[in-house]
């Protein structure tokens, strides 16, 4: 274990540092240039549209995904006849790859043939350009993006739900207390742990996208859904410039780890039962 983690993870993220100070075009050897790609980036016009676009498709997929992982098991938390097998249809896009999942919905989102636009046509409506709209476009990829993760919350959530302990139910409706009452005041604050959790795993997920967008708009149209990871690509294996690449795979790196730490403070505010 201690050998896979030095060769597989720590040596490659050390040696990343190194390459941001680097100027490394892959043929030769690395051309030590000091914080240059450090100041290219903060004055790169591009960069702060990109890293604009990552906030705002994390801003859009984390409440959806959380939010609808949670509505979906609680509709499939009993144990009704069939509900495994809706169970198992929302959570295999999960195991799907997320190639083929994004060349399914770039077809769907076509303009003229996508078979959303087909059924808008059956109402009268005539559908927009989904992915060549710059209005659109992001909100497109995130729906999709959140589609394809959604059953791994879902199933986080499942569990959870099946730990609450049924007597605190009894004793709620006892006191009066309704449906709704009972989720906001016993059912949330038990399962604010798995909340905490699928918030960090889908943060983090979300600010490390890169297969929707490269087959999906391919960052497209103009800079409009270009994120972080599409753009470290885009440098190191379209420009070979892995130096400027590796610099900004080092801030998004800072921005996750923010993030992160972030939501591990504040959770001591809204976190309840943590073992």
């Amino acid at each position: 274990m201690v050998l896979g983690f030095l060769l597989v993870m720590l040596f490659p993220l050390v040696y990343s540092l190194y390459i941001s100070f680097t100027d490394w075009q892959l043929l030769g050897d690395p051309n030590f240039i000091g914080v240059e790609n450090y100041e290219r980036l903060v004055n790169d016009p591009d960069f702060w549209v990109v890293l604009k676009n990552t906030l705002l498709f994390t801003a859009g997929l984390v409440p959806i995904n959380i939010v609808l992982a949670l509505l979906l098991a609680l509709l499939l938390q009993r144990n009704l006849p069939g509900i495994g097998l809706f169970r198992t249809a929302i959570f295999i896009p999960v195991m799907t790859s997320i190639v083929v999942w994004s060349i399914i919905w770039k077809y769907m989102f076509g303009t003229e043939e996508g078979f959303i636009n087909q059924i808008l046509a059956v109402f009268g409506i005539d559908g927009p350009a989904w992915l060549y709209d710059p209005n659109l476009a992001m909100g497109a990829v995130v729906v999709v993006s959140a589609l394809k993760n959604v059953g791994l919350n879902m199933v986080l959530f499942l569990a959870a739900l099946q730990q609450v302990d049924k007597n605190l139910y009894e004793a709620s409706y006892l006191d009066g207390a309704n449906k709704g009452k009972q989720f906001w005041h016993v059912t949330l604050p038990m399962i604010t742990p798995t909340v905490f959790l699928t918030l960090i795993l889908t943060v983090i997920g979300s600010m490390k996208v890169f297969g929707q967008i490269y087959v999906m708009t391919n960052g497209g149209p103009g800079n409009h859904t270009k994120v972080l990871v599409y753009y470290i690509w885009e440098n190191a294996f379209r420009l070979f410039d892995f130096g400027y690449a590796s610099a900004i795979a080092l801030v998004l790196f800072i921005i996750i780890l923010f993030f992160t730490l972030i939501q591990w403070v504040a959770r001591k505010r809204w976190v309840f039962h943590e073992e």
